[in-house]
C-alpha cells in the first residue's frame, strides 16, 4: 500500500506541498444519481416542483458546489478552475448528474467535479423533499481524470 500523502511522519493531517510540480492541463468528470419515485419524476419533467426548474436550480448549484470545493475540503488546495459544467438529466428512475472539471495546475481537480456533482444531487434532493420521501442518492463516483503538459 501507498504512503498516505495527507499524513506527516507523526500520523498529523497536512496539505501536500505542491510548489514544485510543474502546471498540467488536467481534467475530470464526475457522476451520480438520486432515485426518485416515478410521481416525482414526473413532476420534475412538466416543472410542477414548487421551487422552481429543479434541473437547472441543481446545475447551477453544481458549479457553485465545485467553486467552493476548497472551502468544504480541509486538505484540498484552492484551484484557479477554468471550465466546470454539469448536467442534471432526468431519466425513468430519477436524475443523472455529470460533472466536468477543468484546470491549469499542480494538483488534479478530480474534489471538484465530485463535490459538482454531490451539490447538484443535494440540490434535486433538497426541492423534492416536500414530495419524495424515499430519495436515495448514490453511484456518486469519478469516471475519468486526465491530465498533459501545457
Amino acid at each position: 500500500m501507498n504512503k498516505l500523502s495527507h499524513v506527516s511522519e507523526e500520523g498529523k493531517a497536512k496539505m501536500v506541498d505542491v510548489t514544485a510540480k510543474p502546471d498540467l492541463l488536467r481534467r475530470a468528470v464526475a457522476r451520480g444519481k438520486i432515485v426518485l419515485e416515478p410521481g416525482t419524476v414526473a413532476l420534475i419533467r412538466e416543472n410542477k416542483i414548487k421551487k422552481g426548474a429543479a434541473l437547472t436550480v441543481a446545475e447551477i448549484a453544481g458549479i457553485q458546489g465545485g467553486k467552493q470545493t476548497s472551502n468544504l475540503i480541509p486538505l484540498c488546495h484552492p484551484l484557479l478552475i477554468t471550465h466546470i459544467e454539469v448536467t442534471a438529466t432526468l431519466e425513468e428512475t430519477g436524475v443523472t448528474v455529470v460533472a466536468t472539471t477543468r484546470c491549469k495546475g499542480a494538483t488534479g481537480i478530480e474534489m471538484e467535479a465530485l463535490t459538482a456533482v454531490s451539490t447538484a444531487l443535494l440540490t434535486v434532493y433538497d426541492m423534492c423533499k416536500a414530495v419524495d420521501k424515499k430519495m436515495v442518492i448514490g453511484e456518486i463516483q469519478l469516471v475519468e481524470k486526465t491530465k498533459e503538459e501545457v
